[in-house]
Protein backbone atom coordinates (compact mmCIF):
# COMPACT_ATOMS: atom_id res chain seq x y z
CA UNK A 1 0.00 0.00 0.00
CA UNK A 2 1.35 3.30 -0.79
CA UNK A 3 1.58 5.94 1.54
CA UNK A 4 0.17 9.85 0.81
CA UNK A 5 2.18 11.93 -0.74
CA UNK A 6 3.40 14.45 1.69
CA UNK A 7 4.43 18.11 0.52
CA UNK A 8 7.97 19.18 0.86
CA UNK A 9 7.37 21.06 4.15
CA UNK A 10 5.65 17.99 6.11
CA UNK A 11 8.70 15.61 4.40
CA UNK A 12 11.17 17.99 6.08
CA UNK A 13 9.73 17.91 9.47
CA UNK A 14 9.07 14.05 8.99
CA UNK A 15 12.72 13.72 7.69
CA UNK A 16 14.37 15.77 10.64
CA UNK A 17 12.27 14.40 13.07
CA UNK A 18 14.33 11.01 11.83
CA UNK A 19 17.34 12.60 11.73
CA UNK A 20 17.29 13.73 15.66
CA UNK A 21 16.10 10.35 16.78
CA UNK A 22 18.96 9.01 15.61
CA UNK A 23 21.40 11.48 17.23
CA UNK A 24 19.69 10.84 20.38
CA UNK A 25 19.57 7.20 20.54
CA UNK A 26 23.39 7.22 18.96
CA UNK A 27 24.18 9.61 21.74
CA UNK A 28 23.20 7.21 24.65
CA UNK A 29 24.29 4.42 23.08
CA UNK A 30 27.53 6.33 22.85
CA UNK A 31 28.10 6.53 26.41
CA UNK A 32 27.21 2.96 27.07
CA UNK A 33 29.00 1.07 24.87
CA UNK A 34 32.43 3.69 26.09
CA UNK A 35 31.55 2.37 29.68
CA UNK A 36 31.72 -0.92 28.60
CA UNK A 37 34.75 -0.88 26.72
CA UNK A 38 36.74 0.47 29.66
CA UNK A 39 34.75 -1.88 31.65
CA UNK A 40 35.48 -4.85 29.02
CA UNK A 41 38.17 -4.49 27.30
CA UNK A 42 36.29 -6.56 24.33
CA UNK A 43 37.78 -5.64 20.63
CA UNK A 44 34.19 -6.62 19.47
CA UNK A 45 32.79 -4.20 21.70
CA UNK A 46 34.94 -1.75 20.77
CA UNK A 47 34.35 -2.04 17.22
CA UNK A 48 30.52 -1.50 18.04
CA UNK A 49 32.18 1.38 20.28
CA UNK A 50 33.66 2.90 17.35
CA UNK A 51 30.61 2.45 14.95
CA UNK A 52 28.23 3.95 17.50
CA UNK A 53 30.89 7.00 17.16
CA UNK A 54 30.69 7.02 13.52
CA UNK A 55 26.74 6.45 13.45
CA UNK A 56 26.45 10.22 15.73
CA UNK A 57 28.38 11.78 13.34
CA UNK A 58 26.43 10.27 10.21
CA UNK A 59 23.13 11.19 11.72
CA UNK A 60 24.57 14.88 12.33
CA UNK A 61 25.50 15.21 8.84
CA UNK A 62 21.91 13.10 7.75
CA UNK A 63 20.29 15.85 9.38
CA UNK A 64 22.26 18.44 8.52
CA UNK A 65 21.23 17.07 5.07
CA UNK A 66 17.78 16.53 4.75
CA UNK A 67 17.51 20.49 6.31
CA UNK A 68 19.35 21.47 3.80
CA UNK A 69 17.27 19.34 1.12
CA UNK A 70 14.09 20.73 2.35
CA UNK A 71 15.28 24.30 1.53
CA UNK A 72 12.73 25.82 -1.28
CA UNK A 73 14.73 26.23 -4.75
CA UNK A 74 16.03 29.55 -5.47
CA UNK A 75 17.42 31.78 -7.92
CA UNK A 76 20.91 29.24 -8.03
CA UNK A 77 19.62 26.30 -7.28
CA UNK A 78 16.10 26.26 -9.76
CA UNK A 79 15.72 22.51 -9.14
CA UNK A 80 15.63 22.50 -5.59
CA UNK A 81 18.53 21.17 -3.06
CA UNK A 82 17.00 17.49 -3.20
CA UNK A 83 20.99 16.44 -3.59
CA UNK A 84 22.38 17.42 -0.29
CA UNK A 85 20.45 14.47 0.78
CA UNK A 86 22.55 12.31 -1.48
CA UNK A 87 26.07 14.02 -0.80
CA UNK A 88 25.24 12.88 3.49
CA UNK A 89 24.92 9.48 2.57
CA UNK A 90 28.08 9.67 0.68
CA UNK A 91 29.74 11.07 3.68
CA UNK A 92 28.06 8.28 5.87
CA UNK A 93 29.53 5.76 3.55
CA UNK A 94 33.19 6.99 3.90
CA UNK A 95 32.88 6.86 7.40
CA UNK A 96 31.20 3.47 7.43
CA UNK A 97 34.14 2.18 5.37
CA UNK A 98 37.07 4.11 7.20
CA UNK A 99 35.63 2.23 10.29
CA UNK A 100 35.15 -1.00 8.81
CA UNK A 101 38.97 -0.79 7.64
CA UNK A 102 40.66 0.28 11.32
CA UNK A 103 38.34 -2.43 13.07
CA UNK A 104 39.95 -5.29 10.38
CA UNK A 105 43.32 -3.72 11.10
CA UNK A 106 43.24 -4.16 14.84
CA UNK A 107 41.43 -7.08 14.96
CA UNK A 108 44.16 -8.96 12.40
CA UNK A 109 46.31 -7.93 15.43
CA UNK A 110 44.87 -8.66 18.18
CA UNK A 111 44.40 -12.23 16.52
CA UNK A 112 48.57 -12.89 17.25
CA UNK A 113 48.43 -11.29 20.85
CA UNK A 114 47.04 -12.28 23.90
CA UNK A 115 44.57 -10.01 24.72
CA UNK A 116 41.77 -11.53 27.31
CA UNK A 117 37.60 -9.99 27.68
CA UNK A 118 37.17 -8.48 31.58
CA UNK A 119 33.52 -8.96 32.83
CA UNK A 120 31.45 -9.94 29.35
CA UNK A 121 28.35 -10.18 30.89
CA UNK A 122 28.83 -6.28 30.97
CA UNK A 123 28.97 -6.06 27.53
CA UNK A 124 26.44 -8.27 26.87
CA UNK A 125 23.67 -6.46 28.93
CA UNK A 126 24.90 -2.99 27.15
CA UNK A 127 25.06 -4.76 23.57
CA UNK A 128 21.01 -6.16 24.80
CA UNK A 129 20.05 -2.68 25.86
CA UNK A 130 21.84 -1.12 22.56
CA UNK A 131 19.66 -3.45 20.53
CA UNK A 132 16.34 -2.65 21.94
CA UNK A 133 16.81 1.07 21.06
CA UNK A 134 17.78 0.38 17.81
CA UNK A 135 14.84 -1.87 17.11
CA UNK A 136 12.97 1.44 18.03
CA UNK A 137 14.80 3.66 16.03
CA UNK A 138 15.06 1.62 12.74
CA UNK A 139 11.24 0.77 13.26
CA UNK A 140 10.36 4.50 13.07
CA UNK A 141 13.01 5.36 10.24
CA UNK A 142 11.42 3.02 8.02
CA UNK A 143 8.46 4.77 9.17
CA UNK A 144 9.67 7.79 7.79
CA UNK A 145 11.28 6.31 4.55
CA UNK A 146 7.99 5.07 3.24
CA UNK A 147 6.58 8.43 3.50
CA UNK A 148 9.13 10.78 2.71
CA UNK A 149 11.20 8.48 0.30
CA UNK A 150 14.52 10.04 1.63
CA UNK A 151 17.51 8.50 0.56
CA UNK A 152 19.75 10.37 3.64
CA UNK A 153 17.83 8.29 6.11
CA UNK A 154 17.50 5.62 4.16
CA UNK A 155 21.50 5.40 4.25
CA UNK A 156 21.16 6.05 7.90
CA UNK A 157 18.52 2.99 8.29
CA UNK A 158 20.77 1.05 6.63
CA UNK A 159 23.83 1.16 9.00
CA UNK A 160 21.58 0.83 12.21
CA UNK A 161 20.10 -2.06 10.74
CA UNK A 162 23.54 -3.53 10.26
CA UNK A 163 24.16 -2.54 14.04
CA UNK A 164 21.80 -4.95 15.19
CA UNK A 165 23.90 -7.87 13.53
CA UNK A 166 26.95 -6.13 15.12
CA UNK A 167 25.33 -5.92 18.75
CA UNK A 168 24.32 -9.84 18.53
CA UNK A 169 27.76 -10.16 17.02
CA UNK A 170 29.06 -8.99 20.13
CA UNK A 171 26.90 -10.73 22.64
CA UNK A 172 28.19 -14.10 20.83
CA UNK A 173 31.77 -13.22 20.93
CA UNK A 174 31.63 -12.41 24.49
CA UNK A 175 29.79 -15.30 25.22
CA UNK A 176 32.09 -17.51 23.35
CA UNK A 177 34.75 -15.76 25.33
CA UNK A 178 32.73 -16.52 29.13
CA UNK A 179 31.65 -20.05 28.53
CA UNK A 180 33.71 -21.79 25.57
CA UNK A 181 36.86 -20.81 26.27
CA UNK A 182 37.64 -20.22 22.78
CA UNK A 183 40.94 -18.14 22.49
CA UNK A 184 40.94 -15.33 19.56
CA UNK A 185 36.85 -15.72 19.39
CA UNK A 186 36.79 -12.05 20.37
CA UNK A 187 38.99 -10.89 17.29
CA UNK A 188 37.58 -13.06 14.79
CA UNK A 189 33.75 -11.47 15.48
CA UNK A 190 35.56 -7.98 15.27
CA UNK A 191 37.12 -9.41 11.87
CA UNK A 192 33.30 -10.36 11.12
CA UNK A 193 31.95 -7.12 11.72
CA UNK A 194 34.42 -5.38 9.91
CA UNK A 195 33.36 -6.93 6.71
CA UNK A 196 30.17 -6.50 7.06
CA UNK A 197 30.41 -2.87 7.92
CA UNK A 198 32.65 -2.67 4.64
CA UNK A 199 29.42 -4.66 2.48
CA UNK A 200 26.82 -1.93 3.98
CA UNK A 201 29.11 0.64 3.27
CA UNK A 202 29.29 -0.69 -0.70
CA UNK A 203 25.32 -1.39 -0.79
CA UNK A 204 24.06 2.06 0.91
CA UNK A 205 26.21 3.86 -1.91
CA UNK A 206 24.78 2.74 -4.63
CA UNK A 207 21.36 4.55 -4.50
CA UNK A 208 22.88 8.43 -3.62
CA UNK A 209 25.68 7.27 -6.54
CA UNK A 210 22.63 7.15 -8.92
CA UNK A 211 21.23 10.26 -7.72
CA UNK A 212 24.23 12.60 -7.88
CA UNK A 213 24.75 10.88 -11.48
CA UNK A 214 20.94 11.68 -12.20
CA UNK A 215 20.68 8.14 -13.29
CA UNK A 216 16.96 6.96 -14.87
CA UNK A 217 14.01 5.65 -12.71
CA UNK A 218 13.68 1.64 -12.16
CA UNK A 219 12.60 0.42 -15.30
CA UNK A 220 9.15 -0.66 -13.35
CA UNK A 221 8.47 2.79 -12.36
CA UNK A 222 9.34 4.07 -16.15
CA UNK A 223 6.60 1.48 -17.33
CA UNK A 224 3.99 2.65 -15.03
CA UNK A 225 4.53 6.37 -15.57
CA UNK A 226 3.88 5.47 -19.85
CA UNK A 227 0.70 3.13 -19.19
CA UNK A 228 -0.50 6.17 -17.41
CA UNK A 229 0.47 8.65 -20.47
CA UNK A 230 -0.22 6.13 -22.54
CA UNK A 231 -4.46 6.37 -21.88
CA UNK A 232 -5.19 10.06 -23.33
CA UNK A 233 -6.13 9.10 -27.09
CA UNK A 234 -4.87 12.04 -28.01
CA UNK A 235 -1.11 10.97 -27.87
CA UNK A 236 0.35 9.29 -30.96
CA UNK A 237 3.14 8.65 -29.54
CA UNK A 238 6.36 9.12 -27.04
CA UNK A 239 9.89 9.69 -27.17
CA UNK A 240 12.94 11.06 -25.49
CA UNK A 241 11.77 10.46 -22.33
CA UNK A 242 14.50 11.47 -19.42
CA UNK A 243 14.13 11.14 -15.63
CA UNK A 244 16.00 11.21 -12.63
CA UNK A 245 15.48 12.18 -8.98
CA UNK A 246 16.68 14.55 -6.49
CA UNK A 247 16.09 13.90 -3.00
CA UNK A 248 12.73 13.04 -2.30
CA UNK A 249 11.80 15.11 -6.01
CA UNK A 250 11.14 13.04 -8.96
CA UNK A 251 11.98 14.86 -12.26
CA UNK A 252 10.85 13.71 -15.80
CA UNK A 253 10.15 15.10 -19.30
CA UNK A 254 9.61 13.88 -22.65
CA UNK A 255 8.13 14.45 -26.12
CA UNK A 256 4.59 12.94 -27.36
CA UNK A 257 3.56 13.39 -31.49
CA UNK A 258 0.19 14.21 -31.46
CA UNK A 259 -1.94 15.27 -34.82
CA UNK A 260 0.19 18.08 -36.51
CA UNK A 261 -3.02 19.59 -37.69
CA UNK A 262 -3.82 20.63 -33.95
CA UNK A 263 -3.80 24.41 -33.25
CA UNK A 264 -1.10 25.94 -30.49
CA UNK A 265 -4.25 26.20 -28.32
CA UNK A 266 -5.68 22.67 -28.76
CA UNK A 267 -2.32 21.03 -27.95
CA UNK A 268 -1.62 22.98 -24.98
CA UNK A 269 -4.98 21.97 -24.06
CA UNK A 270 -3.93 17.90 -24.21
CA UNK A 271 -0.65 18.71 -22.30
CA UNK A 272 -2.47 20.16 -19.46
CA UNK A 273 -5.22 17.11 -19.40
CA UNK A 274 -1.80 15.05 -19.65
CA UNK A 275 0.09 16.69 -16.64
CA UNK A 276 -2.58 16.48 -15.26
CA UNK A 277 -3.14 12.73 -15.36
CA UNK A 278 0.50 11.90 -14.60
CA UNK A 279 0.43 14.21 -11.30
CA UNK A 280 -2.39 12.43 -10.14
CA UNK A 281 -0.11 9.11 -10.09
CA UNK A 282 3.32 10.32 -9.78
CA UNK A 283 2.44 13.53 -7.31
CA UNK A 284 5.28 16.00 -6.37
CA UNK A 285 6.74 15.11 -9.79
CA UNK A 286 8.06 18.30 -11.89
CA UNK A 287 6.79 17.28 -15.50
CA UNK A 288 8.39 18.72 -19.05
CA UNK A 289 6.19 17.97 -21.37
CA UNK A 290 7.03 19.00 -25.10
CA UNK A 291 4.31 18.31 -27.85
CA UNK A 292 5.79 17.22 -31.71
CA UNK A 293 3.77 16.58 -35.05
CA UNK A 294 3.34 13.48 -35.71
CA UNK A 295 5.86 11.57 -36.75
CA UNK A 296 9.04 14.25 -36.13
CA UNK A 297 12.63 13.35 -35.18
CA UNK A 298 14.79 15.58 -34.41
CA UNK A 299 18.09 13.48 -35.75
CA UNK A 300 20.64 14.86 -33.60
CA UNK A 301 19.01 13.41 -30.39
CA UNK A 302 18.73 10.19 -29.60
CA UNK A 303 16.33 7.79 -31.87
CA UNK A 304 12.95 7.57 -31.05
CA UNK A 305 10.18 5.00 -31.77
CA UNK A 306 6.39 5.26 -32.22
CA UNK A 307 5.35 2.87 -28.56
CA UNK A 308 2.19 2.87 -31.04
CA UNK A 309 3.45 0.24 -32.97
CA UNK A 310 4.75 -2.86 -31.52
CA UNK A 311 8.30 -3.09 -33.68
CA UNK A 312 9.47 -6.08 -31.03
CA UNK A 313 9.66 -7.41 -27.76
CA UNK A 314 12.08 -5.13 -25.89
CA UNK A 315 10.64 -2.63 -23.27
CA UNK A 316 8.56 0.19 -24.09
CA UNK A 317 10.48 2.90 -21.61
CA UNK A 318 13.58 1.90 -23.52
CA UNK A 319 11.90 2.18 -26.65
CA UNK A 320 10.47 5.84 -25.30
CA UNK A 321 14.28 6.57 -24.26
CA UNK A 322 15.66 6.07 -27.52
CA UNK A 323 19.13 4.35 -28.58
CA UNK A 324 22.43 6.07 -29.36
CA UNK A 325 22.81 7.38 -32.71
CA UNK A 326 23.09 4.50 -35.52
CA UNK A 327 21.33 1.89 -33.35
CA UNK A 328 18.82 0.75 -35.43
CA UNK A 329 15.40 -1.76 -34.10
CA UNK A 330 14.81 -4.21 -36.21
Amino acid sequence: MTSPHLDAEASGRLNRSAAFASITVATLLLGLKGWAVLSTGSLAMLGSLADTALDLVASVSTLLGVWIAAMPSDANHRFGHGKAEALAAMFQVVLISLSAIGLAVRAIGQMFGKTTVEDPGLGMAVSALAIGATLALVAYQRHVIARTRSVAIATDNVHYSADLLLNFAVIAALAIERWGHIPGADAVFGLMIAGWLGWGAWAASQEAIEQLMDGEWPLEKRERFLEVAGRHPALKGIHDLRTRTSGNRDFVQFHVWVDGAMTVTQAHHVMDELEAALESEFPGTEILIHPDPEGLIDEDKLGAQDLTVDLSDASPALLAQGEPRGFRTT
